[in-house]
């Protein structure tokens, strides 16, 4: 297991997880640490407004005048989608798809472009087929950073279409070479990785801590008072693992009476999460049919996402692909309309209550991103770097030629 009593230097960042305990088998990741007993009590008593800059104290350092406006998502009601659910309590839906570029992404890219700005990175290099090359793409932009978004070809076109639009470049690999390329890249170029470099993921260390700001917001909007239970789309493992150690944070300072338990919830087709939980392991790897839910269906777990359902006393849920669509129906005709992915909390919550799983009240359902994404798009105009084109525009990006790479 990791060792949470090493101590690194927060710069420069350790991207391929601890580098004490890690193994070749297994990669441990890391967490940024912070001096609680310098940051008063009353930051965690803010209104959930916009802006992740108002926690400051409690993030890695973020650069002023990044934030595009980020966090702030309502907590909806959601009384009609509870009773189809079966929950016999109440039932409150975090709606991510309000954040800037529709997605809770937002809020780990603003972290680790901050993150790039503080050490003078050069630019964001992402592997990515969905909302995190979007963020990624989206806070590089404002940073005035370039971007690098590897992706596959099985990529939703809205997506890339709103790559190329927000100014990043766009290499289309297979789905296994995406990895590859992004360790060759950020070795040439110098770019900071917004995601994982290790066969286990471990992901930039900066990345998670934007999301425990879900967990202060919703501590705000029920009034001051913890939820019972929150399920949370889960792929790697890293939204989950930052919402718990939001709330973690909360009674580390003396708020709120108990933690929640957190949920995952997975693609029935792969769970590796589930799996890992099940053997007792640190992380698995697994093979599956795809999924819909194309941003969860992912075949390898992080830790972070074990340690987030196991220390909250919490379950790892499952949900079949019939489920997850109905899901997305009912949540449409109350107005809300999500991804696949987005709608998979409620789905797995349903099959658990079916099976006569109980949960907390009161219950929070994340949802991630916006229908809008899954739309086709017209991409025929849509720049995409392969081959010797992809070579050559490496070698421009490590030159520092930025924007200009594309010409």
């Amino acid at each position: 297991m990791g060792d949470p009593t090493r101590l690194f230097p927060l710069f420069p960042p350790l991207l391929e997880g601890c580098p004490a305990t890690s193994t070749a088998a297994m990669q441990y990741p890391l967490e940024i640490d912070y001096e609680y007993g310098r940051v008063p009590v009353a930051l965690l008593r803010q209104p959930p407004l916009p802006g992740l800059e108002r926690w400051a104290p409690l993030l890695p350092p973020v650069k002023p005048g990044l934030s595009l406006g980020e966090g702030g998502t309502p907590l909806v009601a959601a009384a009609r989608i509870g009773e189809w659910v079966g929950l016999d309590g109440p039932l409150w839906l975090k709606d991510e798809s309000r954040n800037p570029t529709w997605s809770h992404k937002d809020r780990l890219n603003y972290c680790v472009v901050s993150a790039a700005l503080a050490t003078g990175t050069p630019g964001i290099a992402v592997a990515s087929s969905g909302n995190h090359g979007v963020a990624a793409a989206a806070y590089a932009a404002r940073a005035g950073l370039p971007c690098l978004v590897i992706t596959s070809p099985t990529a939703q076109p809205a997506f890339r279409q709103f790559l190329v639009a927000l100014g990043a470049f766009v290499a289309i690999v297979p789905t296994e070479q995406r990895w590859d390329l992004l360790r060759r890249a950020v070795a040439e170029t110098g770019f900071m990785p917004a995601t994982n470099l290790t066969r286990f993921p471990t992901g930039n260390p900066f990345g998670p801590e934007g999301y425990k700001t879900i967990a202060y917001e919703i501590f705000a909007q029920l009034g001051g008072a913890m939820p019972g239970t929150v399920v949370a789309p889960t792929g790697y493992g890293e939204l989950l693992y930052g919402v718990a150690k939001g709330f973690r944070e909360l009674l580390r300072f003396g708020l709120g009476t108990h933690m929640p338990r957190m949920c995952s919830a997975e693609p029935a087709v792969r769970g590796p999460l589930a799996q890992a939980l099940r053997r007792n392991e640190a992380a698995v790897e697994v093979a599956g049919a795809p999924s819909r839910a194309a941003g969860i269906a992912v075949t390898v777990n992080g830790f972070r996402g074990v340690v987030a359902v196991r220390d909250s006393g919490g379950s790892a849920l499952l949900f079949e692909e019939a489920s997850m669509v109905e899901a997305t129906e009912r949540l449409a005709r109350e107005g809300l309309w999500q991804e696949y992915s987005g709608a998979a909390g409620l789905a797995a919550l349903r099959e658990a209550r079916r099976r006569g799983d109980s949960f907390p009240a009161p219950v929070v359902a994340i949802l991630t991103s916006t229908g809008l994404k899954e739309l086709p798009a017209d991409t025929a105009d849509v720049p995409c770097y392969e081959g010797a084109a992809l070579d050559r525009l490496l070698v421009s990006l490590a030159a520092g030629k930025g924007r200009e790479a594309g010409a």
